[in-house]
């Protein structure tokens, strides 16, 4: 849903038109490798309190464009804030990460509610509608929610785990009850971004951080059909939304994601094989990604080659050059200074 006439070189290449130079952002570039961001964070208190106050969260989603002129903007927020929408409780502890109260059992499933409480998200919308004033015209702004699988392996372990086998259990022994978790996620998130839309956002990213973990018959399950009925339901509304889909750790199970979703790009990680991503991805898709998060910590040669790599594996076709995950706090700002001046500089 573009805002206005401008042309957004993100939204050229999810409309079909490659750039002759890639548009360039990084996942979780709002965050903690950004002194002005730590400096908020302080001050804002809790986690959620930075999410749910829409003058921090427009501030900490334009830090980064300010410093590195990107050539999008994702919304400062988190993928559980549809659990919390939901009633449950959702926690964030120092130093550990998200805590809810687990879904582990059938009965406790039966205690999740069916419609999220969207007035919990109105601050979410706000903060949108924020950045879409003081942001360039020619940059996009980028709504996102958690795919189902992805949040409900919190939602029922309580907390993140190393490989997830509370979710993965349970969909094996509780398919049923399971489901009906996926089914609310399924719902709720498609309201929400629908809402995201509506307060200003471009673009849309689906995140199944955790979507590596599933065989193949649960991943077609568990992540390809969620993920497929929420693009549908979103352009149910909004037929034209332009939606990017990264189900991490997918492999060879990405030409089926891409063909069954619909998703207009798909973000890759940085163990994706290029001849496979080339011949079975980005000839139907757009391709997002795909540089390891380490070798931006790293810098020098080895981060001057890594970029080159991933252009002269994608640039050829249309490509978003991003990470192949979120930026590591420890990440030097010089060193994506450096990426972006190389990224910057390629012409085909």
């Amino acid at each position: 849903m573009t805002q206005n006439s401008a042309v957004k070189p993100l939204l050229e290449v999810l409309e079909g038109r490659r750039q002759q130079v890639p548009p360039v952002w990084m996942m979780r570039q709002a965050g903690r490798y950004l002194p002005e961001y730590r400096e908020l964070r302080t001050r804002a208190g809790g986690f959620l309190d930075l999410c749910f106050t829409p003058e921090y969260a427009a501030e900490v989603t334009l830090q980064p464009i300010r410093r590195f002129n990107f050539d999008a903007a994702i919304i400062f927020s988190d993928i559980l804030v549809i659990p919390y929408a939901l009633g449950r409780s959702v926690r964030f502890e120092a130093g550990e990460g998200p805590r809810l109260d687990p879904l582990d059992t059938p009965d406790k499933v039966q205690t999740l509610a069916a419609r999220a409480d969207f007035a919990k998200l109105e601050p979410v919308y706000e903060a949108l509608r924020r950045v879409r004033r003081e942001l360039d015209p020619k940059i996009a702004l980028i709504g996102f929610c958690g795919a189902p699988w992805t949040v409900a392996t919190y939602m029922v372990a309580g907390q993140g785990t190393p490989d997830q086998a509370p979710a993965r259990m349970m969909a094996y022994r509780h398919a049923e009850a399971f489901a009906k978790i996926i089914d609310v996620l399924v719902e709720n998130s498609i309201r929400y971004l629908l809402g995201q839309l509506r307060a200003g956002a471009d673009a849309l990213q689906i995140f199944d951080t955790w979507a590596g973990v599933l065989p193949p018959r649960e991943f077609q399950r568990w992540s390809i059909e969620p993920a497929r009925r929420i693009v549908e339901g979103v352009r149910k509304e909004v037929p034209d939304a332009k939606i990017i889909g990264f189900p991490r750790g997918a492999g060879a199970q990405l030409p089926a994601y891409v063909e069954a979703t619909g998703v207009d790009a798909v973000s890759i990680d940085w163990a994706a094989e290029p001849a496979m991503i080339r011949e079975r991805v980005q000839n139907r898709v757009a391709v997002q990604g795909n540089l390891d998060p380490l070798v931006l910590i790293a810098g020098g040669t080895a981060l001057d080659r890594a970029v080159d790599d991933v252009l002269a594996n994608y640039a050829s076709g249309r490509l978003i050059f991003n990470l192949g995950h979120g930026i590591q706090p420890e990440t030097p700002i010089a060193h994506v200074e450096q990426m972006l001046k190389r990224v910057r500089a390629y012409r085909s």
